[in-house]
């Protein structure tokens, strides 16, 4: 699919585009290679990067990837505008289906909200099962309903099902490597496993975040429920209709995205959820209708903004700049979880944001030109290419920790796009 024009939410600062380069190895072989990349964090400067072992038994090679910033000031590739070319819905009990029937519909609210998010959090809550790793499963059906879509142009006899993608992942999975560079706090795994010719990229969840799961305190599960809650008072089911916050809150419900974007010569297809979209019927097509939503507590102090400039607003723009999403609205709620007002982020202006936020260290010049609308941090493109050259590799960030992993391997993906019935379930060996 050719995309016309660069992902650019700022109209000052749109450039020239260099004209797509399809490159592709169609050898034939049904050729598959896995990959650890690993992004952890400890309290030193957060430029001192070192690679950690490699993870596995007797791996057939191994070597660091750099994330020391002096290496990625260069010019930065261009981002295409992201086109969506397909949605799905996952209903109360979790299964899939190739429509857009869990599509909702933003309402705004008035000029004094007062929403209580506790309420129902007792009686009327229905939360999903976190201990499930889903893996990419529900991409890959939905890759499966819509090969057509996706079906690569010069597939050869031996390779019929290549897709015409050079990487397959989740939207959040993106976001944890784009703002990597400013992210001193949460490390990363994630698997890679080529299939005919594109990479799939999954999760791993590390040692430090299962514990994080399993320590959670009953105020942290609660506050989790606030941000589901503030979408239940602010969408609503179709257009003609209107919120119902006195119904259930039940976490498995999801609409998801898929979008198609290129990032320099490597083509991306990645899904992410969706909160809602513009009930305007004059809107623009997806994804340019779409809405994200988020609370936060509320802001008394500059220190309190700059805190939310440099950490909760740079995830927040990099999960709605990734598939085009061009605004943001956030619940501003006080310390007993009742929203008090209601604030709409453009995305394209998030990053002047952000940029203040930023303390002085941060603030060379190619790392706030980073922030910049039609850019993405190298760090992205570097990861993504490396995972083409090496058949296991880490990234250890902010960490000295030496910690193995088992090699994850997606026989989902395999199964799936041979079209075997699967339970869809990711395995290690």
């Amino acid at each position: 699919m050719d995309h016309h024009k660069s992902h650019n939410p700022d109209p000052s600062s749109q450039r020239h585009q260099s004209a797509y380069r399809r490159e592709r190895n169609d050898s034939g072989r049904n050729h598959r290679e896995f990959q650890n990349v690993r992004s952890n964090h400890h309290h030193h400067h957060p430029y001192q990067y070192q690679s950690g072992p490699t993870p596995g038994k007797n791996p057939p090679s191994s070597r660091g990837l750099s994330t020391r910033r002096e290496n990625y000031e260069r010019d930065f590739p261009v981002y295409k505008q992201p086109v969506e070319v397909g949605c799905f819905s996952l209903d109360s009990e979790r299964r899939f289906f190739n429509d857009s029937r869990q599509m909702r519909y933003y309402s705004e609210p008035d000029g004094n909200p007062h929403f209580d998010l506790k309420d129902g959090y007792k009686d009327r809550y229905i939360k999903r099962d976190e201990s499930v790793k889903e893996k990419l499963d529900h991409i890959l059906r939905w890759i499966l309903a819509n090969r057509s879509k996706l079906s690569s142009k010069v597939a050869t006899t031996a390779s019929p099902c290549a897709l015409d993608v050079d990487f397959v992942t989740w939207r959040g999975h993106l976001t944890k490597l784009l703002t990597t560079p400013y992210e001193t706090r949460e490390g990363w795994l994630l698997a890679v496993t080529r299939f005919r010719n594109t990479l799939y990229i999954s999760e791993v969840e590390t040692e430090a975040a299962r514990r994080e799961l399993e320590n959670r305190t009953e105020r942290h599960r609660e506050m989790m429920y606030w941000g589901y809650k503030f979408e239940q008072y602010t969408c609503a089911d179709n257009v003609d209709s209107s919120p119902d916050p006195g119904g259930v809150v039940n976490t498995n419900e999801a609409f998801c995205t898929v979008v198609q974007t290129r990032l320099a010569d490597h083509r991306l297809l990645f899904s992410g959820e969706v909160d809602c979209r513009d009930k305007d019927p004059n809107a623009p097509g997806p994804p340019a209708c779409y809405v994200e939503l988020k609370t936060s507590a509320e802001i008394c102090t500059p220190k309190q903004r700059s805190n939310f400039h440099r950490f909760k607003l740079l995830k927040w723009w990099a999960q709605s700049f990734l598939p085009g999403v061009p605004r943001v609205i956030a619940g501003f709620r006080d310390h007993d979880g009742v929203v008090v007002t209601v604030e709409t982020f453009p995305t394209s202006k998030i990053s002047h944001l952000i940029k203040r936020g930023l303390p002085l260290f941060l603030r060379a010049p190619q790392r706030c030109d980073l922030l910049r609308p039609q850019r993405l941090p190298v760090l992205l493109p570097s990861t993504l290419c490396s995972a083409v050259k090496n058949k296991m590799w880490t990234v250890s960030n902010f960490s000295n920790t030496k910690v193995q992993f088992p090699l994850p391997v997606i026989q989902s993906a395999d199964m799936y796009l041979h079209g075997v019935a699967v339970d869809g379930r990711c395995v290690s060996q």
